[in-house]
Order: structure tokens, then sequence, then C-alpha cells
């Protein structure tokens, strides 16, 4: 019996509200077959969907799915099924999903995929364990077959950012395919990131904010350990050996 996704309550984002922008250079640009395409217009939206999923950071010729663009380009598959192929390779595999903890694959794939951020930690869980249970495959498909991702785009057009303006502005934020996609800060730490090598030796790295201040007793832990008390070598004697009627007094 397969687990139902677990409930999470939508919050209210931009991409929920009605947006009200002039179109402009920052404005994302919608790549879609339903439109008669010449071979360069199909290039640019393979080219847009690599960067989708892949992000700018892992477009490599290596990375490369050349049968899915074949495919794509004769209309044997449509753009969701491209999607699907690029995100359950091989090499995304290898580069996002492996060097991540679950709760980081899965913002990473909403992001890119659904085109949003993840409405609260309880959304990672119930994706989490959407992943843990059928695994990357099952993952992808369910995200790609969910009534939201066919709303905003269908079979025919490339996920994109939505309503990407606003937060940026806002909050300084990057767009999500320019978002350092390996090692999250809790699975960093798991490994015992960041780590210095100086002069072949390996030394942790603790930033200026959470070194110990003034007066930390943890600043006196290691000066204590230092201190090396001075052992007296007291001799053995054993009780053999000594001479009692020595020490009694003698009556005269």
């Amino acid at each position: 019996m397969a687990i139902p996704l677990l409930e999470y309550t939508p919050k209210s984002q931009n991409q929920r509200v009605a947006g009200y922008e002039t179109p402009g250079e920052e404005k994302p640009r919608i790549y879609t077959t339903e439109n008669v395409l010449d071979p360069a217009e199909v290039d640019d939206l393979i080219w847009a969907a690599y960067r989708q999923i892949f992000s700018e950071h892992q477009i490599l010729k290596s990375n490369r799915q050349t049968l899915l663009e074949s495919q794509l380009k004769y209309g044997q598959i449509t753009v969701r099924d491209f999607i699907r192929g690029l995100a359950t390779s091989d090499a995304f595999r290898r580069l996002n999903y492996e060097p991540n903890s679950n709760y980081r694959f899965v913002e990473l794939c909403v992001q890119r995929v659904l085109g949003r951020d993840v409405y609260s930690e309880r959304e990672k869980i119930a994706w989490s364990i959407v992943l843990a249970t059928k695994g990357l495959d099952g993952f992808i498909n369910a995200l790609l077959d969910s009534d939201e991702y066919l709303n905003n785009f269908g079979d025919h057009t490339v996920p994109y950012q939505l309503r990407r303006i606003l937060p940026q502005r806002a909050k300084g934020e990057t767009p999500f395919n320019l978002k350092t996609p390996r090692y999250g800060e809790y699975h960093r730490s798991q490994l015992g990131f960041p780590q210095v090598i100086w002069q072949n030796q390996v030394r942790r790295f603790t930033p200026q904010e959470k070194q110990a201040k003034e007066g930390d007793p943890n600043r006196y832990l290691g000066m204590a350990r230092e201190v090396a008390p001075n052992i007296t070598n007291v001799p053995r004697v054993s009780v053999f050996n000594l001479n009692y009627e020595s020490a009694v007094p003698r009556r005269r």
C-alpha cells in the first residue's frame, strides 16, 4: 500500500499572487513547443531545460543527454518527458542526489521542477517520505505528474522560476538555477567541513562569529588540560623490610 503524501499548508508566496509587473528583461522567457519552432529555437529550448534542471554550475558537455535531445527534436517525446529524463539521469543523480541529504535534495528539486521555493519544513518532510519510499525516479514522477506542475507548465513548456523579481529585490535572493546545488549546511557539518589543509595538516575552520568570546570557559579548557601536576616519586617500602623493634624505645 502506497503511503499518501503528507498534508502541508501552502503559504502565500509571490507566485500565488497576481502580478502587475511590466514585461522586461528581468522577466523569465517562456520556452514552449506549442508553436512551430525552427531548429535554432529548439536548441534554445534544450539549453533552457539544462539550465533549469542542472543549473549553471553543472552544464558540461559530459552531462548532455544526446538521446533525449534527439527524441525531443523529432517529436518522439514531450518537453515534460525531456525534463523527466534529465532529472532521472545518472549525471543528475551523481551531481545532486548523492552529495546531498534528502531534505536538501527535495528543496532543490521543488525549486527547479515546480519553479518555486518550498512552503515549509513540513513540505520538505512530506516529499522526503516520497523520496525514501519510491526512490529518485518515483519522486521525480510525483513532481512532474502533480496538478501544480501540469497547471503551470503542462507537457510543452520548460519549467522556470515563477515570479522571481520580487524575492530578489526584497530579500536579495539569487535565481534558483544559480544557487550552489551541492553540499547543504547540514550535510557539510556531518562530513566535518569546512576544513583547511595547512602544511600537510587538516584543521577545522571556525568562523569568527562562532569563536569563543572573552570570558568563555571553553577558552580555558585547553589551558587546564595542559597543566600537568608535579608528581613526587615516593619510594616504595615493603612491610617485610621494616624493623619494628628498632622503633620501640627500650627500658633501662
